[in-house]
């Protein structure tokens, strides 16, 4: 999922080497769930991959120029594969709020908030965004997640008078991201997009059909993220490409969105999240609100957060070009001290960066480190998060509540 300058979109990244059943470039098992794009991405030279029990273009050229179209111009990027769940009643408010780790009733309309679902022992069952619209909530979850969490949810919801929808097949999602996403996206909307500040949605219409359109995004840059009925799918984002080719747009896989969300520092679940690591450790205190409220987890994480020995998540940059994989051993002090998560040879930055958990020891901004890749010690210094940051003048926050956003999103 991606926070603001964090999951995804809500989240749903992918390693290039991870999850992929077709390293060859061909047809994958007919089994796997398909996109309205699925002819679109096979005609267009898209490789697809298995991510998610999903049939997902991993990348159409390689994975650097999509990267580069994305922080220079724009990139379009299929993400349906992230689950929509719609909750309907009188009491979809009150619901989620007694569920999710940060507030909902407090939620302006048409506010999107980041959140997160924790287990009993304050572990994370998933990073999601949760949308106030006019006349229900949407909750978009990991793809990896959505049954794991519809589950959890159905078995937590009974006693509310509110309904769950799981529409993840039968509506689209894409995302439009870079510095020209406003321009490109705002012909085809009849509302003024560049009123909207970031972490907002509107309901309007793209052409005859009905649309939610929320200024979000996982890769670090302005951008918009579009839920239409599937039957809109293919034309919108044919209109986009058409109307964006000249600008620089490229069809986006899911390679470079990986490159892109960790050079924003954005966590990915299954790398930096999963139900062994709590919120506290992973730098998301942001969204978890606990004074005055409970939700599942809450009395563990209360507790937790007077526990100053806990591992904290920290950005390495490390001296060579080497690219520390998920797995490799931090070491501080002739000590192991920690593990990488996530880690990438920096398009933008032309640096090798990860992420990892580390003792709080090892944890402050300058302390040098090495880092175990296949036997040798690579030297790698604790660098503040993110790793890069966009003009934040693209998007309609004054000054100081960027600052504050920031501040609070990546505290060192």
């Amino acid at each position: 999922m991606n926070p603001p300058a964090v999951g995804r979109g809500a989240a749903g990244g992918v390693s290039p080497a991870a999850n992929s059943s077709a390293a060859s470039g061909h047809r994958i098992a007919m089994s796997l769930a398909r996109t309205p794009l699925f002819d679109w991405h096979s005609s267009h030279g898209g490789r697809l991959v298995d991510f998610a029990g999903w049939e997902m273009p991993v990348q159409y050229t390689s994975i650097v120029p999509e990267h580069r179209a994305v922080r220079t111009a724009a990139g379009l990027f299929d993400i349906a594969h992230m689950g929509r769940l719609f909750f309907r009643g009188p009491q979809a408010a009150e619901a989620l709020e007694a569920l999710l780790s940060n507030e909902v009733l407090s939620l302006q309309p048409g506010q999107v908030r980041y959140s997160l679902l924790t287990n009993d022992t304050g572990g994370i069952l998933d990073d999601v965004l949760v949308y106030r619209l006019a006349h229900e909530y949407l909750l978009v979850v990991n793809a990896s997640n959505r049954l794991k969490v519809v589950g959890w949810l159905q078995r937590h919801l009974g006693r509310f008078d509110v309904t769950l929808h799981d529409e993840t097949t039968t509506r689209f999602m894409l995302a439009l991201q870079g510095p020209r996403a406003l321009e490109l996206l705002q012909p085809l909307v009849p509302q003024p997009l560049s009123p909207l500040k970031y972490y907002f949605a509107i309901e309007t219409t793209i052409g005859t059909a009905p649309a939610i359109i929320s200024r979000t995004g996982y890769t670090g840059e302005d951008g918009f993220e579009v839920i239409v009925p599937n039957s809109a799918a293919v034309e919108l984002w044919e209109r986009l490409i058409a109307a964006g080719a000249p600008a620089g747009l490229l069809p986006c896989g899911l390679g470079c969105r990986d490159t892109l969300r960790l050079e924003a520092a954005m966590p990915l679940y299954g790398h930096e999240l999963n139900e062994q690591i709590d919120p506290l450790s992973a730098g998301l205190k942001f969204a978890v609100k606990l004074e005055g409220r409970t939700f599942p987890g809450h009395p563990a994480l209360l507790a937790r957060q007077r526990d100053t020995a806990l591992p904290r998540r920290v950005g390495l940059r490390l001296a060579g070009r080497r690219i520390a994989r998920e797995g490799s051993v931090v070491h501080f002090g002739g000590s192991a001290v920690g593990t990488v998560t996530s880690g990438t040879f920096s398009p933008t930055l032309e640096q090798s960066l990860a992420m990892a958990y580390v003792t709080p020891a090892a944890a402050t901004v300058g302390t040098q480190l090495t880092v175990d890749i296949r036997g040798q010690h690579e030297p790698a210094e604790v660098v503040k998060l993110p790793f890069y940051k966009r003009v934040a003048s693209a998007i309609l926050l004054s000054p100081p509540l960027i600052a504050f956003a920031w501040n609070a999103l990546f505290p060192q």
